[in-house]
């Protein structure tokens, strides 16, 4: 009897182990991001007064963003949280930020340099871009980003919060939520956006 027992306590134990691993191994797994395919091209003119396009980026893992310098809502939050990234991944080449103005006729490139060393900008590839404000948003659109003009918006424009994650070979890359469907961007004003971003472009930069 004790023998039936003991092989019967066996088999419960081994079933469990089988059943409970493959949950142990989720536990650790990197998550797959998804590919959205190559991101849109862009040629602007950088804080340093010097032209800078997608390719500048080719082999680094970045960060795009539209903002505008004199932006008192959303703006500070996501360049609060794009220096976070700086410090993050301070001194690893391979990273990079692409910050694109929607104000250009106001964020010149003097003002874009003032408002660089104002944050603290020290990433060797952190760009901030100004150009023809069309052009501008037609790459916003693209990126299917939300940039525009409304004179009835705090600080006279409207955009999205978003952070777009691009690959060393200049792809969109991100996350997929809770069923399964990829979250395309990251919320640049939300603290758990954030930190997933950081866990993505680790993984990325393993790649």
């Amino acid at each position: 009897m004790k023998d039936k027992s003991y092989i019967l306590i066996s088999l419960v134990v081994l079933v469990f182990g089988i059943w409970s691993v493959p949950k142990i191994v989720d536990r650790f797994k990197k998550p797959d991001l998804f590919d959205a395919g190559l991101a849109p091209a862009f040629e602007l003119t950088n804080q340093n007064n010097k032209k800078i396009t997608n390719k500048d980026y080719d082999g680094k893992v970045y960060v795009v963003e539209f903002f505008f310098a004199n932006c008192p809502t959303i703006c500070p939050i996501m360049n609060s949280n794009m220096v976070k990234l700086q410090e993050e991944f301070y001194g690893n080449l391979k990273f990079g930020i692409a910050s694109i103005t929607i104000d250009p006729e106001r964020d010149t490139v003097e003002a874009l340099k003032a408002h660089a060393d104002g944050l603290g900008v020290k990433l060797p590839f952190w760009n901030m871009m100004t150009g023809d404000r069309d052009y501008i948003y037609g790459v916003a659109k693209k990126f299917n980003m939300y940039a525009g003009k409304n004179a009835t918006a705090e600080g006279g424009f409207e955009h999205s919060g978003l952070f777009a994650l691009i690959d060393k070979n200049g792809h969109i890359r991100s996350r997929m939520d809770e069923y399964g469907n990829p979250i395309l961007y990251y919320d640049g004003t939300n603290d758990a956006d954030v930190a997933k971003i950081k866990e993505d472009i680790k993984l990325l930069l393993e790649e």
